[in-house]
């Protein structure tokens, strides 16, 4: 007899979430397979092997399990017709390879994933793959590429490709780190043997991109504070993204889209990092006071505290095209109050962030307080972090030495 079960694995990744692994059960043996999902422990049931409601994106995580468990049944009831005392050594060979048509083929496999991203909710990163899957489609001329002809000498090629049409280190470092991801999902997978692996001799470490991280003073900060925006009531929602990002230890676009009203209690605001999991409780300063007074006054029906998404229980394609379309928005209006507040500096959404670590390293806060604040996970992120910032307070510091 074969028992299937989709179980959470106790082994804690850096972010804090579990590996979700589909167990298969046969004369006391079990093969653990690796699912695409990794969650927190409170967003898990253990008992029926599927998503509590907390988790963000519930209802499409468990379809997909579902599809999962399909697709195992449908193997194994094959494999008991063809012999009835088939191994789990069978069943891995024809779970893993035999049923992908295109076992072999590297553009196969990578819509594989983003087909699975997808049907998990994780729009984001789907849209992040599909650039680089139609990049790399250019480069090789058709989607036929095998994986082992994915050599640090291929890599090589389509970076000199990616440089000819202007691409910078930053932007091919994404390229890679894309076609590195999918490539260790298919070793993870018994797709591909890692014994070819390319990424041991062609090494995206060294691509690291070279533009400065822009900040800004607290003065500059402030002149967007006090800017007249009854002068300008087309900037207002764009400047209030800004400062309230500012105040709210440089919180995200993403994460300030989704904050809801039940996520403000007291004066505090309460919520989870989209990209690193984190867990925030930040006091409302008077700036964010008075922004969150402007939007209750004002109230768009839905949950959320910003009128950026305009209906509840969006799906996350939705969210995601929400998302893309304000943004650009937003990052219009900044570079039109940058202008109007003579700030001759390029200000983006994420500059709010930069500028609200550099304020604190100028007004002398220590390192591991800024990294706190920031949700950094070591000391050695801040750091990096910071270097990159305003070089303003070693001009100053080397003037000290005038006499």
């Amino acid at each position: 007899m074969v028992n299937i079960k989709i179980i959470i694995r106790k082994k804690r990744l850096s972010n804090g979430q579990y590996p979700i692994y589909l167990r298969v059960t046969k004369d006391r043996k079990s093969k653990y397979f690796k699912t695409i999902f990794n969650v927190l422990e409170i967003e898990w049931d253990s008992a029926s092997g599927r998503f509590r409601k907390s988790n963000p994106n519930y209802i499409q995580n468990n379809r997909l399990l579902l599809k999962i468990q399909e697709r195992v049944y449908k193997l194994l009831t094959e494999l008991e017709l063809e012999k009835e005392d088939f191994s789990l050594e069978d069943f891995e060979k024809r779970f893993r390879v035999e049923k992908n048509p295109h076992k072999n083929n590297f553009f196969a496999f990578w819509q594989e994933v983003i087909d699975e991203m997808e049907a998990s909710g994780r729009a984001g990163n789907a849209r992040a793959n599909k650039d680089s899957y139609r990049s790399l489609k250019l480069f090789n001329r058709s989607t036929n590429l095998k994986f082992q002809e994915v050599t640090a000498a291929f890599l090589s090629k389509y970076e000199v490709f990616l440089r000819a049409r202007g691409g910078s280190d930053g932007g091919i470092g994404v390229r890679m780190r894309a076609i590195r991801a999918v490539y260790n999902r298919a070793i993870d997978r018994n797709v591909i043997k890692a014994t070819s692996y390319p990424f041991r001799s062609y090494k995206i470490s060294r691509l690291k991109g070279k533009g400065q991280k822009k900040a800004l003073t607290i003065e500059q900060v402030q002149s967007i504070v006090k800017m007249d925006i009854d002068s300008y009531p087309h900037l207002i929602n764009s400047r209030n993204y800004f400062v309230f990002s500012f105040y709210t230890r440089g919180m995200n676009f993403a994460d300030a889209m989704k904050l809801e009203w039940k996520d403000i209690k007291g004066d505090r605001i309460f919520y989870t990092r989209s990209k690193t999991k984190g867990n925030f409780r930040i006091k409302i300063l008077p700036p964010v006071e008075e922004i969150l007074n402007f939007y209750k006054s004002a109230p768009n029906g839905t949950k959320y505290v910003f009128p950026i998404l305009l209906k509840n229980n969006l799906s996350p394609q939705q969210i995601e095209d929400r998302k893309s379309k304000t943004l650009k928005r937003f990052n219009k209006d900044l570079k039109e109050i940058a202008r109007i507040c003579e700030i001759d500096k390029i200000v983006t959404s994420y500059v709010a962030r930069h500028s609200f670590a550099n304020c604190l390293k100028r007004k002398g806060i220590a390192t591991d307080i800024i990294s706190e604040s920031m949700g950094h996970k070591n000391l050695t992120v801040t750091q990096a972090y910071l270097k990159e910032l305003d070089s303003s307070l070693l001009d100053e510091a080397s003037e000290k030495l005038l006499f």
